[in-house]
């Protein structure tokens, strides 16, 4: 007899498990039928992508609703069996008070973990200040808290990605979120080895994600003998999918020639993946 599909508070269980120990990859599904084929892989957690379910709507990374985004985690959640991480963004409100309410929406969606980023969308001030970053933080915490405490909260340093790469006001912002009550630690956009050496080390023992968003030197084995427990790659299997479309697209519209659909899934393939997985799904 099959087994029965996993509860949500068995994900979130699972999910803090995975935390506890070793390094593990989770990538970042853009839509259901992506996040099926990559939980088929055997991938024990999957995260969402902002940018990535964005551009799936013609819209632009962070222009997206709270309606939108938090209809896309339930159906992402509903879809799979393992657990699920949301790209939160900065909790589609400024004051913490806001913050909360959103946490509290996503928390009833079933997702596992939720990241708060403390950037602001404004060019002039990119980022907030290290005291509202804190108060914000607390506030999801508090959230999470009142709904029972197992959703995983990861707090975000955005330093660099909003043109501020100093690696010391990035770790002072992930120490400050750690005390608030983040249960894991994120700086997208470091690279080298001393800067996540030296994230690991200051946040320890808090677990550190990383986000490898494109072509690295480093493999697996590379990043988890440097202390990091996750990793993640973002929008970058997105971008991967639409770079092959926007590549043959473009050889159609402006050469007439189909030799971009050379190396294309197949059909067959894909139909056939899509059906058993959903035989699989019906038969529990």
């Amino acid at each position: 007899m099959p087994a029965p599909r996993p509860t949500i508070a068995d994900k979130r269980r699972a999910f803090r498990q995975l935390h506890a120990s070793g390094c593990f990859v989770i990538p970042n599904p853009w839509d259901v039928g992506s996040a099926r084929y990559l939980q088929s892989l055997g991938f024990k957690a999957l995260a969402t992508t902002s940018s990535g379910f964005a551009s799936s709507q013609g819209r632009s990374d962070g222009a997206s609703s709270r309606e939108a985004v938090l209809a896309h985690l339930r159906e992402i959640v509903a879809a799979t069996d393992v657990p699920i991480n949301a790209d939160f963004e900065s909790g589609f409100a400024r004051d913490p008070a806001g913050v909360a309410e959103s946490v509290r929406l996503a928390v009833e969606t079933g997702v596992a973990g939720l990241s708060i980023e403390d950037s602001t969308g404004d060019a002039a001030r990119p980022l907030y200040a290290i005291d509202e970053a804190v108060s914000r933080l607390r506030a999801a915490r508090g959230a999470i808290d009142r709904a029972g405490g197992d959703t995983l909260l990861v707090g975000r340093a955005e330093c660099f990605l909003v043109g501020r790469p100093d690696l010391d006001e990035t770790v002072a912002r992930l120490k400050a979120y750690a005390n608030a009550g983040a249960d894991c630690l994120y700086a997208p956009g470091i690279r080298t080895r001393e800067q996540i050496a030296a994230v690991v080390a200051a946040v320890a023992p808090k677990p550190v994600n990383l986000l490898v968003g494109s072509a690295s030197e480093f493999t697996l084995q590379d990043i988890a003998a440097l202390g990091v427990r996750r990793v993640s790659v973002g929008g970058a299997l997105a971008r991967a999918a639409w770079a092959g479309f926007m590549s043959a697209a473009k050889l159609i519209a402006e050469q007439g020639r189909f030799d971009g659909l050379a190396n294309t899934a197949r059909g067959q393939e894909l139909d056939a993946f899509f059906r058993a997985d959903l035989q699989h799904r019906g038969a529990r």
